[in-house]
């Protein structure tokens, strides 16, 4: 799997990269879930007789463990989706955490330090870097960039005679199978192994669970005697938010043996002070769609080595200062901005605008 990377710039923009270099497993990962030392990687088009292979030294400065290097190689468009998945889960996480006391702080020691832990906030990183890789896959596949995988194929639709296929759809198939070989699989032996794999798993349901047949009517003045369908997978924002509301309903698991088979096996963390009923354990299983983790987040109020802290962070009064500043206040400054307004179309063809002058007021936490 990929041993790190971090933010890369969307599309036209510069990419970066942030890796980092963890000490522990040797498991690699991908994604917000890496750990390399900070590389950047601008998108620079290559010259025209490099352009041949010009994505296997992405493959390479992308650091991938040997075998994802290779499926890496094989097809030009991978190394760039990588990439936009990347850019994809880093931007998503930092817009569903934008105004709370965490708000994916992703620059160098920080992310390094949460990763080695159990937080909620690990575990939303896992699923929305496995979440925009399936998401970016697909939808690499359905946009032609690809060169081993084209549109989805017809699935098993209800009302065939009605419905004819067509379209090009985002192939989810493809993008699960190349995920789940990308990702490969971990040791189940290790309790947070077993946990990150099942937040890793998360991510990809969501995405298929999101998936929606769109049709297209045909016919003599709009009868629909014909209808064209094809799947679409959510935008990767609604992803984003319903992961986040699985980050707010996070279980914390523990571990418990299994007395028949001698292996650990995930289960709900009691309170210390609950007693376990007497006779065969009944603990509840998780939810296959709950996110899980092991210990209790810090408050991320002050500076530590997870996060900058809140201090100086900008807040809204009446949303979100009083939790954000975590009971120390906030400062009130007071400045005057300039904005376009009252635009207005011009034939053929640009946008006049006047500019507004307004006061207003900027809210920041206290140290």
């Amino acid at each position: 799997m990929l041993d790190g990377h971090l933010l890369l710039g969307w599309l036209s923009f510069t990419v970066i990269v942030y890796f980092f270099n963890l000490p522990g497993p040797t498991t690699a990962y991908f994604g917000l879930t890496g750990n390399e030392p900070l590389s950047i990687l601008p998108l620079s088009s290559q010259p025209e007789e490099n352009v041949g292979r010009a994505h296997y030294k992405l493959c390479d400065r992308l650091k991938l463990e040997k075998k994802q290097r290779r499926m890496c190689r094989r097809d030009p468009g991978v190394a760039e989706t990588l990439m936009e998945a990347i850019s994809m889960s880093a931007l998503e996480c930092q817009y569903q955490f934008r105004f709370e006391r965490w708000n994916c702080s992703l620059e160098g020691r920080y992310r390094a330090n949460i990763l080695k832990r159990g937080f909620k906030e690990t575990a939303f990183l896992y699923a929305v870097s496995s979440a925009g890789l399936t998401h970016a896959m697909a939808k690499a596949c359905s946009a032609g960039r690809m060169e081993r995988c084209t549109c989805d194929e017809a699935p098993d639709l209800e009302n065939r005679k009605a419905w004819q296929w067509g379209g090009c759809g985002d192939n989810l198939k493809y993008s699960n199978k190349f995920v789940k070989d990308f990702l490969g699989k971990r040791s189940n032996k290790d309790l947070r192994a077993r946990v990150d794999m099942h937040n890793t798993n998360v991510g990809m349901k969501v995405i298929k669970a999101g998936v929606e047949t769109t049709c297209k009517c045909h016919g003599v003045s709009g009868s629909c005697t014909v209808q064209t369908c094809w799947r679409q997978l959510s935008p990767f924002h609604e992803i984003g938010k319903q992961l986040k509301q699985r980050y707010e309903t996070s279980l914390k698991v523990g571990s418990s043996t299994n007395e028949a088979t001698g292996e650990g096996e995930i289960s709900q963390a009691r309170p210390q002070q609950q007693q376990p009923p007497p006779g065969p354990s009944n603990d509840p299983i998780p939810r296959t769609m709950d996110l899980l983790h092991i210990e209790d987040s810090p408050s991320f109020c002050r500076a530590s080595k997870y996060s900058p802290g809140t201090s100086a962070r900008k807040c809204y009064k009446d949303k979100n200062c009083d939790a954000i500043c975590c009971g120390r206040g906030h400062n009130t400054q007071s400045r005057v901005v300039t904005r376009p307004c009252q635009c207005q179309v011009r034939w053929c063809c640009y946008v006049e605008c006047k500019q507004c002058t307004q006061r207003e007021e900027v809210y920041t936490c206290k140290g």
